[in-house]
């Protein structure tokens, strides 16, 4: 049995994530509304990412972790942009600034 990680992106421009063991019924659920709070204020809801994983508990601790991340962390992750969620993953004292050649000055 496989397990997911998803994210939606809700009508208002937010994200939700979440872990289920069938995707699409979980989607449809989001879809339809009275299944979550979050999501059911923010319809219509569209799935923008999701990862399968062997077992709930690697799911599970897939959102959790991805649930805390920065917005702009998410949409790296979405895009499968590796160096930007790298750079991301750094604490904000840690980036180095390439805007302007100012280095964070």
């Amino acid at each position: 049995m496989a397990f997911w990680t998803y994210i939606l992106k809700c009508a208002d421009g937010k994200y939700y994530t979440g872990h289920t063991d069938d995707l699409e019924r979980r989607y449809a659920e989001h879809l339809h509304g009275g299944y979550c709070a979050f999501t059911s204020k923010r319809r219509p809801v569209e799935l923008v990412w999701c990862s399968e994983f062997p077992t709930r508990y690697e799911a599970l601790d897939c959102e959790i972790k991805v649930g805390k991340w920065s917005r702009a962390k998410k949409e790296a992750l979405m895009s499968g942009d590796w160096p930007k969620l790298s750079w991301y993953a750094r604490p904000p004292r840690e980036r180095v600034s390439t805007s302007l050649d100012t280095n964070g000055v």
